[in-house]
């Protein structure tokens, strides 16, 4: 097969294999993966020796990214964040964004580089990166604290500040054959503004078509996809709603492909589809970000470490110092505490993939010289690389600065945070019930709980989950209950009862020993899925391992009885009768059972 026909294939599959490997090894070096995507592409980019990828196709597959990655933040937009944190994120980022960008455009001044190069650049540098952000406070265990809402935020903020961006930069954009770097767009100095408004225009139109229109198309062909009983097919639907809204709004308003993307993931996330949307669009948004961060490297130039380290640092000082420093000093200045001040100070200390969207937009309309892609992307290197650390030493300086607050006292509107009420699993529980997953088990375990007014706490996983419950007005821990301090702060030493009803047996059995760690008495509850898994649970410290398919069966068992005539006691007893059997007979077979069964159960041999 011709070499053409084929580089496509090798790119990818080289790309995606690099990609993988250098992101394990981030991973054991407690960097975010993203780091190994980005290595990977400039190992196969044409600015380093070696197999050499197709940039042309890079940037194509990159768009393919940016697409469902906009399509992405969209789909997991949640206003409910914004509203809550409103009086602190909103000023907060908007004077964050401007500072930064100033500091960046002040920086590009020095350099030579015109206005228009200076606030694309600043710009770039001014949003942290949401990939990054989420993960740094879900290994702090932050991202259901009032100081981790705050950060999420704040971050909402920026990414929508960034897509106005992407809307209004074309108007700023370099006629093609002009030589002249500053010179202003199409429609010339003079007809600037009327350039501006003519793109705002058609943004309003294709929102207002999307929100009125798209409301009622989407979920409805969302229903069809559901009803026809296909997993495929609700998969391509999802696709097809992304994919068709993006390139329909580039085509017919001359919208940007991530703007298209992005209003189609906020329409589908109203859908009361979308959780099963984004779980099966998942692997394939994934896929393709990871092959936008490779696209992102393969066109980064890294001889610019060594021809202007200066710069580079000076970049970096910028994100990492000048503005933390500026987020820090803003929390102050509307009236929060000092750990608040530090915790979104540290979340925002970097740069990540809408940075990358923005330097790209900002070369290909000729509004910025390549060597700022450069410096950006160098920049998120480093920032990325630096920022668990930073995390670290905030993490550290927290409760030094709580202490401090304490005895130094604070005013009502610090101890509010801006309305956050303290969080309702802050409080002293005791005597209660933790129930671990939200899905449809633990709904309904958390129901029933409700309804009979037994004081509870949910701790759950999804974010998506964990709000709706919230909004509920349920008390709710969204986190993984194995990691550290999530059971603490549900109050497992002194629970009652712990029900774990999470959907996957491996996830229960780090949740089972991760509670009995806390609480050695306590009553433990464990979904189980099969024999081997209930047996296997029940010798590792759980009190009674309830096996669905068994209960599903005694139920059908008693229905069937009944509906042949026989009096419903008798049934109940037989079923009865049938149940404990089956328990004596599951126990009489445990040793062996658990020595063949569920060996992804087991624990770890060392």
């Amino acid at each position: 097969m011709p070499h053409h026909q084929t580089e496509l294939i090798a790119m990818v599959a080289l790309g995606v294999v690099l990609a993988f490997g250098l992101g394990l090894i981030a991973r054991f070096l407690r960097l975010p993966p993203l780091i190994g995507y980005l290595l990977a592409g400039i190992a196969i980019g044409p600015n380093t020796p070696g197999f050499i990828g197709d940039v042309g196709l890079a940037g194509q597959i990159s768009e393919l990214g940016v697409i469902l990655l906009m399509f992405g933040v969209g789909l997991h937009f949640s206003l409910n964040d914004l509203l809550v944190v409103r009086r602190i994120a909103v000023p907060g980022a908007i004077i964050q964004i401007a500072g930064a960008t100033a500091m960046g455009t002040v920086l590009t001044k020095a350099w030579g580089w015109d206005l228009s190069a200076g606030l694309v650049f600043g710009l770039a540098l001014s949003v942290a990166s949401t990939v990054v952000l989420l993960r740094a406070l879900d290994e702090m265990n932050l991202l259901d604290s009032a100081n981790g809402r705050i950060a999420v935020g704040w971050l909402v903020v920026e990414d929508i500040a960034m897509v106005l961006a992407l809307v209004v930069l074309p108007a700023f954009a370099v006629p093609a054959g002009t030589n002249d770097p500053g010179a202003v767009g199409q429609a010339g100095a003079t007809n600037l503004g009327f350039a501006i408004g003519l793109t705002l225009a058609k943004v309003g139109a294709f929102t207002a078509l999307v929100l009125v229109v798209g409301r009622r198309v989407v979920p409805w062909l969302l229903k069809q996809a559901a009803r026809a009983g296909s997993r495929e097919l609700f998969t391509l639907a999802v696709l097809a709603i992304a994919l068709g809204i993006a390139c329909g709004s580039a085509e017919l308003f001359g919208v940007s492909f991530a703007l298209g993307a992005f209003f189609a993931g906020v329409v589908l996330s109203e859908s009361e589809l979308s959780h099963r949307a984004a779980t099966e669009s998942l692997p394939l948004q994934d896929a393709f970000a990871v092959l936008f961060f490779v696209s992102v490297g393969m066109l980064f130039d890294p001889s610019v470490l060594i021809r202007d380290p200066l710069a580079v640092i000076a970049v970096v000082l910028v994100i990492v110092v000048g503005k933390a420093l500026a987020a820090a000093a803003i929390v102050v200045a509307l009236g929060y505490p000092l750990p608040t001040a530090v915790i979104v100070s540290a979340a925002l200390a970097q740069i990540g993939e809408f940075s990358f969207i923005l330097a790209e937009f900002g070369v290909s309309l000729r509004l910025m010289p390549t060597e700022g892609r450069d410096l950006i992307i160098a920049g998120a290197l480093l920032s990325i690389s630096l920022n668990p650390f930073v995390f670290a030493v905030a993490k550290l300086a927290e409760p030094r600065l709580a202490k401090l607050r304490a005895g130094a006292g604070t005013s009502a509107r610090a101890d509010r945070l801006s309305g956050l009420d303290i969080e309702e699993h802050e409080r002293k529980w005791a005597d209660h019930v933790i129930v671990v997953g939200a899905g449809r088990v633990g709904r309904t375990v958390a129901a029933a709980l409700r309804q009979a007014g037994v004081s509870h706490i949910v701790i759950e996983r999804n974010r998506r989950r964990a709000e709706i419950f919230r909004d509920e007005g349920a008390p709710v821990i969204q986190g993984d209950a194995a990691a550290p301090g999530v059971f603490e702060a549900a109050g497992a030493e002194r629970a009652r009862l712990i029900a774990i009803a999470v959907p996957d047996g491996y996830e229960a059995r780090r949740v089972l020993e991760r509670a009995r760690e806390i609480n050695a008495r306590v009553e433990i509850l464990v979904r189980a899925h099969n024999d081997s898994d209930r047996l296997y649970l029940l010798s590792h410290g759980a009190t009674r391992a309830i096996l669905g398919e068994h209960n599903a069966g005694l139920a059908i068992a008693e229905a069937t009885l009944s509906g042949l005539g026989l009096a419903r006691a008798k049934a109940t007893a037989t079923v009865d009768a049938l149940q404990q059997e089956q328990a004596k007979t599951a126990d009489a077979s445990g040793s062996s059972e658990e020595m063949h069964g569920a060996p992804e159960l087991r624990p770890h041999q060392e």
